[in-house]
């Protein structure tokens, strides 16, 4: 599966943004997707996550209550919606898709990647 992430931009603290990663191919809805972010200088870290099975959602301790992850097989897309955004959420993010039913935080258990999303958050 390819995966291309759009949506970022510039906004400011408090402000809202919506990212999506768009899937290629007909077998989108058995892969469970992840979303990544990488800060400069900073390892890549985990955000969120969808389970294809039963649409489980994961999220990372600093975006729990901000961000959510939902996904739309029919369009072969995954959305997150992030509000009350802050100046430590600015990283690209990064989709990924792994063909296991429970998505992995770590970024090793993906198998397909999809190209960065630049989000800047402005104080």
């Amino acid at each position: 599966v390819q995966l291309q992430a759009s949506g970022g931009g510039l906004v400011q603290a408090g402000g809202s943004l919506r990212l999506s990663c768009a899937g290629s191919g007909r077998t989108f809805s058995v892969y469970s997707i992840g979303w990544f972010r990488q800060a400069p200088g900073k390892e890549r870290e985990f955000v969120a996550a969808i389970s294809y099975r039963d649409r489980r959602t994961y999220y990372a301790d600093s975006v729990k209550g901000r961000f959510t992850i939902s996904r739309d097989n029919a369009k072969s897309t995954v959305y997150l919606q992030m509000n009350s955004l802050k100046p430590e959420d600015t990283a690209d993010y990064y989709c990924a898709a792994t063909a296991f039913y429970q998505p992995n935080i770590g970024a090793s258990g993906y198998d397909y990647w999809g190209q960065g999303t630049l989000v800047t958050v402005s104080s």
